[in-house]
């Protein structure tokens, strides 16, 4: 009699129970067969007759694509999206955490959608290529809903799926920008580079690919000339951020905090609110511009459009501030600054901000085209007087009268001119910098106000050789 045969006799219902039990649990039949004391076969038959069957493996899932990043769809706020219309650069100037490197890591992404396409990253240093822009909470590789790319550290580039390809730089060495050319770049903490002038300068050079190769800047800003430069060119297009504006992303208590050490200071206009402050020598302060706010009163003595012409046909901006005067104080209305008129074009704008405020005279700088100013606002159709001005001194040294006025209190600010406190902030700071157009047009307003009226403004003085 065989061995299978005898056991069958052996085989008690417990036995039975538990062997059928331990199978369906997922013992293998040699684990049982070793634990009876049995054959895989004497086993196998105990189970067949006992009706023991296992259940069919589940389906295998889905396998899911690590390409793509888990999360949910984007939800920017304003300043985090670019700007509409044409334009070559755009700047996001905004306060520590206000989103800027999230924004920028997203207007690559949406770039690099685009098959076989060039891009450049540029940051102070590759560190912070690599662990902000590339590796960081809000850099390219970790966009949720977007494709992960693959980073190659042997020679410092993401490469993703489509064959586009976007190579990281530092702006230490911005000779490393000769030679590459590309569709689109984002640069980030453009304030922070070693030489920010000639890594911008390198890096525009090799923008030559496509039908619309653009740049994207991200920084927290200073009073760096090259910002300021950049700021004043016709292609570039700028939005502003607080640290505030991007709370809910934040920790709990973090702006509390900080504006309980910092609040009220250089720093934290700089590093918060994310507004070009003062540098060393500066005539005015972001404290002092903070508390010149108010509402206009019903009625002014008079109302005067301050203009500083553009000093080029096209391109540079055509200073226009409004300002009403009462009683020995002086009432900023207006800021209708606006860059790339022609002569027509502003000098009808300055003759619509006329008539709209019913001002007595536009008082105008004519240092660059004269006669011609006043023949430009006639055409356009000013009706209100004309003066024109000439400046015999620098712009610190006009300006220090008005600034005097704003430390008595005697300026108000109706409105929020965040431009044109900016200019104000660099007036003696930055001799070197861009021309500051409205700032030049609201000294030339206050001053035909208050200063040179009889009695109106601080006591003058006068060089005697």
């Amino acid at each position: 009699m065989s061995q299978t045969r005898a056991g069958r006799g052996r085989w008690t219902q417990a036995k039975r129970d538990d062997i059928g039990r331990r199978f369906l649990a997922g013992e293998s039949l040699s684990s049982l067969a070793a634990r009876h004391d049995a054959t895989r076969a004497a086993i196998r038959g105990v189970l067949r007759r006992g009706g023991y069957k296992r259940p069919p493996p589940a389906p295998a899932a889905e396998p899911q694509d690590e390409t793509i990043n888990p999360g949910a769809p984007w939800s920017p706020h304003p300043a985090q999206q670019p700007p509409q219309g044409a334009w070559a650069t755009w700047v996001f100037l905004g306060g520590r955490g206000a989103g800027k490197t999230r924004a920028g890591a997203e207007w690559l992404a949406e770039r690099a959608r685009e098959p076989n396409r060039r891009l450049a990253l540029v940051g102070p240093t590759l560190h912070d290529v690599r662990e902000v822009m590339i590796d960081g909470v809000s850099g390219l590789r970790a966009l949720p809903g977007r494709e992960r790319p693959r980073y190659e550290g042997s020679r410092r580039r993401l490469r993703w799926a489509n064959g586009t390809v976007a190579y990281g730089f530092s702006a230490e060495d911005p000779d490393s920008l000769r030679g590459p050319q590309f569709h689109a770049a984002w640069a980030d903490e453009f304030c922070a580079w070693r030489h920010p002038a000639r890594t911008l300068a390198m890096l525009r050079l090799g923008l030559r690919l496509g039908d619309d190769p653009r740049l994207a800047i991200t920084a927290t800003p200073k009073p760096l000339r090259a910002l300021r430069a950049l700021l004043a060119e016709p292609s570039c297009r700028r939005t502003d951020a607080p640290t505030a504006t991007n709370a809910a992303n934040l920790s709990p208590g973090f702006l509390a905090g900080l504006e309980q050490l910092y609040g009220g200071t250089r720093l934290a206009e700089q590093e918060l609110e994310g507004r070009l402050v003062e540098g060393d020598g500066g005539l005015w302060r972001a404290e002092d511009l903070r508390r010149c706010r108010g509402a206009p009163p019903a009625r002014f003595d008079q109302v005067v459009v301050g203009v500083d012409p553009p000093a080029s046909a096209g391109g540079d901006a055509c200073g226009i501030v409004v300002v009403g005067a009462l009683e020995g104080r002086a009432f900023v209305l207006a800021d209708l600054t606006e860059r790339g008129l022609s002569p027509h074009g502003w000098g009808a704008r300055v003759a619509g901000a006329a008539r709209r405020f019913d001002a007595r005279r536009v008082v105008a700088e004519a240092n660059q085209g004269g006669e011609m100013v006043r023949a430009v606002l006639a055409a356009a159709g000013t009706a209100c007087a004309i003066r024109l001005v000439h400046a015999r001194f620098g712009k610190r040294a006009r300006a220090e009268p008005v600034a005097a006025l704003y430390e008595q209190g005697r300026v108000i600010h109706c409105g929020d001119f965040p431009a044109l406190e900016e200019e104000l902030m660099a007036l003696g700071a930055d001799e070197t910098g861009p021309s500051p157009d409205r700032a030049d047009a609201l000294v030339w307003a206050i001053t035909d106000l208050l200063v040179d009226r009889p009695g109106g403004g601080p006591p003058r003085m006068r060089m005697v050789r």
